[in-house]
């Protein structure tokens, strides 16, 4: 039985040229470059110039995955934007992003923060599959640093800025688990949490908010969570953490991704990690770790990757594909 599957052909990220070390908020909170490393795993962040929006980071890393591929802007049919940190209220910051590389066809964005890049690769999936787009762009961007609070230690120096990108394409399979593409997905979401996680602020209220998190419910959640949607997406293609190549998870936490990876059965070997080089970048982390996983030549044709995430809403996802 002939199948379609969403298959990668292009990979690529971006980040600011502003490093921001953890050193750097010792004068504005009470924190130290051991006390956010003990807690989070994380080193240095980058953080977006000023007048630097998300939308022109995510066209640069569309424009590198595109380079990638070897393919021009005409051949892409759709722009899946994952983010919560969009330029404006409206347009979209996909059609921005659709405008500054001159592609054609339709482009929108996905709002579901952190797990934004899953639902993203998830709906593009199904747009391939049904047939209505051929290739898609699939971009996390965010511009986090905008919505901090530089007064609360325990969130500003978790978070950083960047984007990441995939290209997917048509491909034809036989709807088995060997073949390339994404095999299968699973998204979740709960919103009698959205207290734990959240920007108290936005337009209907006419306020300006900062991102608000109750670190110790998020952990507890997170580890659960993301273990379970990983197991639910393995199981849909008859696949366990013995078959799994790489994990490439939501890069929030060091800790959260080593409860998840041990819960998966699946060593720190085999997981992709950029969290100390990046921060939590929300949607662009997945994607960010895929395209520096592909750079160093860990990520191979043929591997099997596990992709989850959790974000505030409760919304939580997994994917599996083969690279």
């Amino acid at each position: 039985m002939t199948v379609t599957r969403a298959v990668v052909r292009g990979v690529g990220h971006y980040l600011p040229e502003r490093v921001v070390e953890n050193e750097e908020f010792v004068s504005i909170v009470d924190t130290s470059d051991e006390w956010i490393r003990t807690r989070s795993g994380i080193e240095r962040r980058h953080f977006a110039a000023e007048g630097e929006t998300t939308s022109d980071m995510a066209a640069k890393a569309g424009r590198a995955a595109l380079d990638m591929a070897g393919m021009d802007a005409s051949d892409v049919d759709a722009i899946v934007l994952a983010t919560s940190t969009a330029d404006l209220t409206f347009p979209s910051a996909a059609t921005m992003v659709q405008a500054k590389l001159g592609t054609g066809g339709f482009a929108f964005d996905i709002q579901a923060v952190c797990a934004g890049f899953v639902f993203a690769l998830s709906n593009a999936n199904a747009l391939i599959v049904s047939g209505q787009a051929k290739r898609v762009l699939v971009i996390g961007a965010e511009t986090f640093s905008r919505i901090l609070d530089m007064t609360d230690r325990t969130t500003c120096v978790l978070f950083g800025d960047g984007a990441g990108a995939l290209l997917l394409e048509a491909e034809d399979g036989t709807g088995e688990r060997t073949d390339r593409g994404v095999l299968a997905t699973d998204l979740n979401s709960d919103g009698r949490f959205r207290d734990i996680l959240y920007v108290d602020g936005g337009i209907s209220t006419q306020t300006t908010g900062h991102l608000r998190m109750q670190g110790k419910e998020v952990f507890r959640h997170a580890v659960e969570k993301l273990a379970a949607t990983a197991h639910k997406s393995l199981e849909k293609v008859g696949m366990t953490g013995d078959d799994v190549d790489w994990i490439v998870p939501h890069q929030a936490n060091l800790r959260i991704i080593k409860g998840t990876a041990s819960r998966m059965s699946v060593p720190m070997e085999r997981v992709i990690v950029t969290v100390q080089d990046h921060g939590n970048t929300s949607a662009a982390s997945i994607p960010l770790a895929l395209s520096v996983g592909h750079a160093r030549g860990q990520i191979q044709k043929g591997q099997v990757l596990v992709m989850e995430a959790i974000g505030g809403g409760l919304a939580w996802g997994s994917v599996v594909l083969r690279w």
